[in-house]
Protein backbone atom coordinates (compact mmCIF):
# COMPACT_ATOMS: atom_id res chain seq x y z
CA UNK A 1 0.00 0.00 0.00
CA UNK A 2 2.69 2.31 0.98
CA UNK A 3 6.15 1.89 -0.05
CA UNK A 4 7.51 3.71 2.54
CA UNK A 5 6.43 1.58 5.42
CA UNK A 6 8.85 -0.51 6.71
CA UNK A 7 8.82 -4.35 7.73
CA UNK A 8 9.41 -3.64 11.48
CA UNK A 9 10.23 -7.55 12.28
CA UNK A 10 12.81 -9.93 12.04
CA UNK A 11 14.82 -10.71 9.86
CA UNK A 12 14.33 -7.61 7.89
CA UNK A 13 15.36 -5.49 11.05
CA UNK A 14 18.21 -7.15 13.16
CA UNK A 15 16.57 -5.89 16.38
CA UNK A 16 13.09 -5.35 18.16
CA UNK A 17 11.34 -1.92 15.99
CA UNK A 18 11.77 1.39 18.20
CA UNK A 19 8.78 3.53 19.36
CA UNK A 20 10.00 6.13 16.67
CA UNK A 21 10.45 3.16 13.82
CA UNK A 22 6.67 2.10 15.12
CA UNK A 23 5.28 5.51 15.13
CA UNK A 24 7.03 6.65 12.18
CA UNK A 25 5.69 3.85 10.36
CA UNK A 26 2.04 4.76 11.98
CA UNK A 27 2.80 8.44 10.56
CA UNK A 28 3.01 7.20 6.99
CA UNK A 29 -0.41 4.60 6.80
CA UNK A 30 -2.41 7.46 8.23
CA UNK A 31 -0.85 9.94 6.12
CA UNK A 32 -2.00 7.49 3.17
CA UNK A 33 -5.52 6.08 4.20
CA UNK A 34 -6.33 10.29 4.89
CA UNK A 35 -4.91 11.80 1.66
CA UNK A 36 -3.10 14.47 4.41
CA UNK A 37 0.44 14.60 4.27
CA UNK A 38 -0.21 17.46 7.18
CA UNK A 39 -3.51 17.84 8.50
CA UNK A 40 -5.28 21.25 8.60
CA UNK A 41 -5.43 22.68 12.46
CA UNK A 42 -9.13 21.38 12.76
CA UNK A 43 -8.08 17.74 11.99
CA UNK A 44 -5.17 17.73 13.89
CA UNK A 45 -6.26 16.15 17.13
CA UNK A 46 -8.38 13.50 15.10
CA UNK A 47 -5.21 12.54 12.58
CA UNK A 48 -2.78 12.63 15.68
CA UNK A 49 -5.16 10.27 17.80
CA UNK A 50 -5.56 8.06 14.68
CA UNK A 51 -1.43 7.68 14.32
CA UNK A 52 -0.96 6.67 17.93
CA UNK A 53 -3.74 4.33 17.46
CA UNK A 54 -2.06 2.61 14.52
CA UNK A 55 1.22 2.88 16.26
CA UNK A 56 -0.51 0.76 19.59
CA UNK A 57 -1.91 -1.74 17.67
CA UNK A 58 1.61 -1.64 15.43
CA UNK A 59 3.48 -2.60 18.44
CA UNK A 60 1.21 -5.11 19.88
CA UNK A 61 1.31 -7.06 17.04
CA UNK A 62 4.68 -7.08 16.78
CA UNK A 63 4.72 -7.76 20.17
CA UNK A 64 3.02 -11.14 19.93
CA UNK A 65 4.35 -12.08 16.43
CA UNK A 66 6.33 -15.74 16.79
CA UNK A 67 8.85 -15.53 13.94
CA UNK A 68 10.17 -19.34 12.64
CA UNK A 69 11.26 -20.84 16.37
CA UNK A 70 11.68 -17.50 18.11
CA UNK A 71 8.96 -17.03 21.50
CA UNK A 72 6.80 -14.10 21.09
CA UNK A 73 8.13 -10.97 22.17
CA UNK A 74 7.34 -8.18 24.00
CA UNK A 75 5.50 -5.11 22.70
CA UNK A 76 7.80 -1.93 22.63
Amino acid sequence: MCRSIKTLRPPALAEEATEEEIRAAALQYVRKVSGFRAPAAHNREVFERAVEAVAEATAELLGGLEVRGQSARSAG
